[in-house]
């Protein structure tokens, strides 16, 4: 890789990260990315997890340094996603080259596609505006809403270490439609789990010969500012600006993965 190829791995890390954090899907912009440098999609994947990690410490970090902090849920929630984290980091590391682009290319298409229910649904008469998304505080999830959501974090966490990217997506429906809990806090608990599993997931893939650790570290150095810069924006509300942006990256980018002639 040549040096203007690291340094934009560091810039697309800084938009990646603050996606991650705000809601989700800023893999899904580094993972291709990487791909069309010309890394195998399983090292792309593999590497791509030392941003990940790098920017879920410091997102805690900035959450903590606003006074959003719950470390007995997080860590609780997060050993209920790590199980499913391993094997599917296992698994992960087994696809490889064309079929790999072509997994991710369907995952792209699959989230524009849920993205854009929800926008729409977000759209209709009566639905929240810009700003007024967040929920209010309730007194904390129920004993089935935990049960559920725990075992909701099981497939989550397989996801995750799997491909890892849309996995923000899924977890914000566990953590807000499924614990109930308010957006500021499930990006939160968010950063949090997504730390754990991509410790362990790295650790997998690093094992297996699959990270680049400078591209890696290339990127990790955007993410870790995108997830400090993430988790100021989302206590502020202010994601809406950058989705649009992210909608017209996922098109073009499952388009050129899916059709690469």
């Amino acid at each position: 890789m040549e040096l203007w190829h690291y340094l934009l791995l560091a810039v697309l890390g800084v938009v990646a990260g603050t996606l991650n954090v705000l809601a989700g899907g800023g893999s899904l912009l580094t993972l291709p990315a990487m791909v069309f440098l010309g890394l195998d999609g399983a090292v792309a994947n593999g590497t791509n997890r030392v941003a990940i990690f790098a920017q879920n410490v410091t997102a805690v970090g900035g959450f903590r340094s606003l006074g959003f902090s719950d470390l007995k849920l997080s860590l609780s929630l997060a050993l209920a996603a790590l199980p499913g984290g391993i094997c599917g980091a296992l698994l992960g590391t087994m696809v490889r080259g064309e079929l790999f682009n072509r997994v991710l290319g369907a995952v792209l298409i699959g989230v524009l596609l849920l993205l854009t229910v929800q926008h729409f649904r977000k759209a209709k008469p009566g639905s929240p505006g810009k700003g007024e998304t967040e929920e209010p505080e309730k007194a904390g999830p129920s004993r089935r809403q935990l049960v559920l959501g725990h075992l909701a974090l099981v497939a989550v966490g397989f996801y995750g270490g799997f491909i890892q990217a849309g996995v923000g997506f899924l977890l914000m429906a566990a953590l807000h439609r499924v614990l109930g809990l308010d957006l500021v806090r499930v990006n939160m608990h968010k950063v949090f789990i997504v730390g754990v599993f991509t410790l362990a997931a790295l650790l997998i893939f690093a094992a297996r010969g699959q990270v680049l650790w400078i591209p890696g570290l290339a990127l990790a150095v955007g993410n870790s500012l995108g997830g400090w810069i993430g988790s100021q924006l989302s206590v502020l509300k202010g994601e809406t600006w950058i989705r649009t942006a992210l909608y017209l990256a996922l098109f073009l980018m499952a388009v050129k993965l899916l059709w690469p002639g």
